[in-house]
């Protein structure tokens, strides 16, 4: 049981993921005031970009066997363009609730993604742990989320973003069979920013650039290296050394770590609702984890 229970370094760099994108709600939230939302999307797209081809130039690039190169393309379609451009819609569209409620259902698409691919069994108490962590999100933004009416469309587009996030997580675990997080996760990067700099031209235009204060540059600038950059990477890194299903365990601790920052950044209220469903979550994580550690061998260490 100590075994079972004792943190690795992918689980320290998973929690570090789940502290950048958790506080990245808010980061965007005050940014977007000032910067159009899909404007402000490919400004840090770019960013992030750049970053990636100084690190490649850093070390290298491996070569990519030219039947991969589709596959590298589909997943930066999928993952960066598809994915950004349907949450930045349904975010747009419907409440808070309704957005956080969905995206913390990611788990449980990823593991029937898994499933369908053939990547990995899922025992009966993995789903056990995956459902109660998707309760314990549902009772932490449950009092604001309504189904329907006028957030319909922004529910089926954040509902869309969750399929598209399972589809680029559990099509990128070939790649990593074969090459590193960073390349697969730049390589996709210039893809999906390739695509969504053009869709975003005319909401750029309509900028008046010379305006937008120093603090929601620095908001840009940050967001792109830490919530794109840093946690893309362990993301990915942590796909191709524990799987898919144990990795996204870890994206229903990302509302709690919201609602925390929002609380000390935005004021907002925490209930003893959002504080049981706090608790869900945790239990639902350790369970995931149980049960992953007693069907699955250690990971190899970082080398």
């Amino acid at each position: 049981m100590r075994r079972w229970l004792t943190l690795t370094p992918f689980d320290g760099l998973l929690l570090l993921m789940v502290l950048i994108w958790g506080a990245n709600y808010s980061v965007v939230k005050s940014a977007i005031r000032e910067i159009p939302p899909q404007a402000f999307n490919v400004l840090r797209m770019g960013v992030a970009s750049a970053v990636f081809a100084a690190a490649i130039a850093a070390t290298g690039l491996p070569r990519v066997a030219r039947a991969d190169w589709p596959r590298l393309a589909l997943l930066g379609a999928i993952g960066h363009f598809v994915y950004q451009v349907c949450f930045m819609a349904g975010l747009a569209r419907t409440t808070a609730s309704n957005s956080a409620l969905i995206i913390g259902c990611s788990p449980v698409a990823v593991s029937i993604a898994s499933a369908l691919a053939g990547h990995e069994r899922v025992p009966r108490t993995q789903w056990i742990g995956v459902l109660l962590s998707v309760g314990g999100v549902y009772l932490v933004v449950g009092s604001g989320a309504e189904f329907g009416g006028t957030s319909l469309a922004g529910d089926l587009f954040t509902l869309a973003a969750v399929c598209c996030w399972a589809v680029y997580t559990v099509g990128s675990r070939p790649l990593l069979a074969r090459y590193s997080p960073l390349t697969v996760t730049a390589l996709t990067m210039f893809a999906g920013t390739a695509l969504y700099a053009p869709a975003s031209a005319a909401q750029m235009a309509q900028v008046d650039w010379g305006r937008v204060p120093a603090w929601a540059w620095a908001s840009m600038a940050l967001s792109a290296v830490l919530a794109l950059n840093v946690a893309y990477l362990i993301w990915y890194t942590s796909v191709q050394r524990i799987g898919n299903i144990r990795t996204s365990a870890y994206s229903n601790l990302i509302p709690i770590v919201a609602i925390a920052v929002a609380t000390v950044a935005l004021g907002e209220a925490i209930t003893a609702r959002k504080l049981a469903g706090a608790g869900a979550i945790l239990v639902g994580v350790g369970v995931t984890r149980l049960a992953a550690r007693t069907r699955d061998p250690e990971p190899p260490a970082e080398e």
